[in-house]
């Protein structure tokens, strides 16, 4: 089917408000049908915090935290502990988040490190994604920052999947008194950088933006068209997130406004239509209350969701129950079904690690999707 290409000034227009959603929702929609039907998707997680501690200073963060305040890392026992509680559960994907080098920051973290024999936290995420992987039936998905080819590769024997937000493609956002001052690890270059690494590495990733953190709607659009190229010349961004901000206490940001979901979820539509219809696009659904507003802007993903732990970057917005993340998707006319952490396109010989490869498949239905069961009645 032919569509019209994506133009930025209309994409502007329709964020500025000087163009009509309805068009635009209705577009966005089609195109996810037309590349991905009435099934939508989530993946049966439990969330692992391997450390808050991190080198980074976000305005917006409380997941980050420094020693004595909560700032720590997991021991093994407590990751593995989570790991099994989730695979009981019947979940497949281990999301491992953690802050961004706190070794280059904190003593404490050099101090832990260094009492495990290990040069950097990177390698702490390589030895608990195979604890994990040795110890249960979940797949590891890591989100550990900024990563070069050689990070790609000691995590890949033992990742099916792997991601980092870009958040924004402008750098403005870095600079005094904007939500990434003192933050070495947001600038744009270098999170670019770590996507191309993906795709030379043959790493299955999921990026996306962040909205709301001070960006111009023209930063928006342009973010877009960073991620569209980038999908294009890497082919290693399997999913993109659309996260709307959300201001939390004890933040500089906490007085900041969040977006609106009805003006948000134009900037969902023009995500589906810049990265079109075979594009994998997902909005957290805990962090709007009417979330299936969504559906009509284009998704086909609601993300990791947890029948165990909270969401530790948004502790204060509880996931859904699966059954009523069910019984609401399917009243907006779509089916909900589970998937594994990579997306079904990639679950191949180019994109996953021999030893892994295999395990990913006999985890796999006959459309790639998670072979689980269904997920009614299910909390």
């Amino acid at each position: 089917m032919s569509h019209p290409a994506p133009d930025p000034d209309l994409a502007l227009r329709y964020l500025e408000g000087k163009a009509g959603d309805a068009s635009l929702l209705a577009h966005a929609s089609e195109l996810r049908d037309e590349g991905k039907g009435r099934v939508v998707t989530y993946s049966r997680k439990v969330f692992i915090p391997l450390t808050t501690l991190c080198v980074d200073k976000c305005s917006y963060c409380t997941f980050a935290k420094p020693p004595g305040a909560g700032g720590a890392y997991l021991e093994p026992e407590e990751v593995l502990a989570v790991a099994v509680a989730g695979d009981a559960a019947r979940c497949t994907e281990a999301l491992f988040t953690l802050g961004d080098r706190p070794e280059q920051r904190w003593p404490q973290a050099r101090q832990f490190l260094e009492g495990r024999g290990l040069g950097s936290t990177l390698e702490y995420v390589a030895e608990m994604s195979a604890l994990v992987r040795g110890e249960t039936r979940l797949f590891p998905h890591a989100n550990p920052g900024l990563l070069d080819d050689e990070g790609f590769r000691q995590l890949r024997p033992t990742n099916a999947s792997m991601g980092m937000m870009l958040e924004n493609i402008s750098p403005r956002l870095t600079e005094p008194g904007m939500a990434h001052e003192g933050s070495v690890t947001k600038a744009p270059s270098k999170r670019v950088a770590t996507i191309e690494a993906a795709g030379r590495q043959r790493v299955p990733f999921t990026t996306g933006i962040l909205v709301g953190i001070g960006e111009s709607n023209q930063e928006i659009v342009e973010s877009l068209i960073a991620l569209r190229d980038l999908a294009a010349s890497t082919g290693a961004i399997q999913e993109v997130i659309v996260q709307n901000f959300r201001a939390k206490a004890d933040t500089r940001m906490r007085h900041s406004a969040e977006p609106l979901p009805r003006w948000f979820a134009r900037v969902v539509a023009l995500a589906r239509w810049f990265m079109g219809p075979e594009a994998n696009i997902q909005v957290p659904p805990n962090l709007t209350d009417s979330y299936e507003i969504y559906l009509d802007a284009g998704v086909n993903d609601w993300g990791g969701v947890s029948p165990l732990t909270i969401d530790w970057v948004n502790p204060e917005a509880p996931w859904p129950h699966l059954e009523d993340l069910s019984r609401r998707t399917a009243a907006a006319g779509f089916e909900l079904r589970p998937r594994l952490p990579v997306y079904p396109e990639y679950i191949n010989e180019e994109w996953i690690a021999p030893g892994l490869v295999d395990d990913v498949r006999a985890a796999s239905d006959q459309d790639g999707l998670a072979a689980v069961g269904s997920m009614h009645g299910v909390r």
